[in-house]
């Protein structure tokens, strides 16, 4: 079976018995000097070929493309579904497009899918940065992109950000935990670096115990893979089975992972070893045993990240705007 043609500028001008390039004015909002007659053959023409114009040749010949780029770390999670979720909820209202792009948490990977995107003419971007994202920002800023981060801010960058409450919600959490007994500390985390997330998260579990006159044992998660057997092994040397031991875990595309890790620790769940991490919506409520999670409102996220980029595309004054919203706690079985 033929492929049907599709239906170019070209033949809404003939149709129209116009120019291409009266067309392409027509498109992109320029009508001033159009008259009514022509807007309305232009626009009988599209309605009866039904014809959508080319994202990236509109780019190239207008102002504005209606295209967002949108950069998250993991395709494949739920926390990133419901980010770009919101983000589309938003968008597609104001008549924009996304273009969305998963860097694997890969520096190498943000920087390219970063200059696919610039060629492609995007109006602005949303990004969830990893640890060395400084390296691409300064090609957004000289194409005079807008950028507005999610999930993190980065340090030593000013932009525009939406995140959640990290450190308090860590704070709190951990609190509580030493309240409801555990009385040894491991946390199985990736360094820091420059990304607001990690530094939130990780003094927040400080500082907590510190109040609390606590101390922890740590487990650096190395760039890459979890390598699982020097995780089970630091687990073993770590928990007695007659303390009660609480494993934090951080990073919420690692959770999995050292969840899988902690299999043989299952039956001393939750009185004498307990587990908290973070997200994974999907399946921390439906394992057995359920994991106990602060979870961020990752829609409403998207949704205020796509609504300050939409602020910033309509506005030609240089400003930056910031957003924090409240993470959840969900108490489940990993937790007394």
């Amino acid at each position: 079976m033929a492929q049907k043609r599709r239906i170019t500028i070209k033949d809404i001008a003939e149709m129209a018995e116009t120019s291409k390039t009266t067309v392409s004015f027509y498109l992109n909002g320029k009508t001033e000097r159009m008259s009514e007659d022509t807007q309305k053959r232009i626009k009988r023409a599209i309605e009866k070929t039904g014809y959508e114009p080319n994202p990236l040749a509109r780019g190239m010949n207008a102002k504005s493309s209606k295209l967002i780029g949108v950069i998250i770390g993991d395709v494949t999670n739920e926390f990133s579904n419901r980010i770009v979720k919101g983000i589309g909820s938003v968008v597609d209202k104001a008549g924009y497009r996304l273009l969305c792009c998963s860097s694997n948490y890969s520096a190498d990977g943000e920087r390219a899918y970063i200059d696919r995107l610039l060629a492609l003419g995007v109006d602005g971007f949303i990004v969830q940065p990893t640890s060395q994202f400084k390296t691409v920002a300064d090609d957004i800023e000289a194409a005079g992109k807008k950028l507005v981060f999610f999930d993190s801010k980065y340090y030593d960058y000013t932009s525009s950000w939406v995140k959640t409450d990290n450190y308090e919600a860590t704070y709190r959490t951990v609190k509580s935990c030493v309240e409801r007994g555990y009385r040894r500390f491991l946390l199985v985390a990736a360094a820091p670096q420059l990304l607001s997330s990690r530094i939130e998260r990780f003094s927040g579990f400080v500082d907590a115990l510190e109040k609390e006159g606590t101390g922890f044992t740590q487990f650096e998660i190395a760039p890459g893979e979890i390598d699982s057997e020097a995780l089970l092994q630091f687990l073993r040397a770590n928990i007695d089975g007659e303390t009660p031991t609480l494993v934090f875990a951080p990073n919420c595309w690692a959770l999995p992972e050292i969840y899988v890790a902690m299999r043989e620790f299952y039956p001393l769940m939750p009185n004498k070893v307990g587990l908290v991490g973070f997200d994974n919506f999907d399946w921390t409520s439906v394992a057995s045993p359920s994991v106990t999670a602060i979870e961020q409102p990752a829609f409403e996220e998207g949704r205020e990240a796509a609504r300050i980029l939409l602020e910033l595309l309509e506005s030609d004054e240089k400003k930056t705007v910031h957003q924090e919203l409240d993470c959840n706690v969900r108490w489940r079985s990993t937790t007394m």
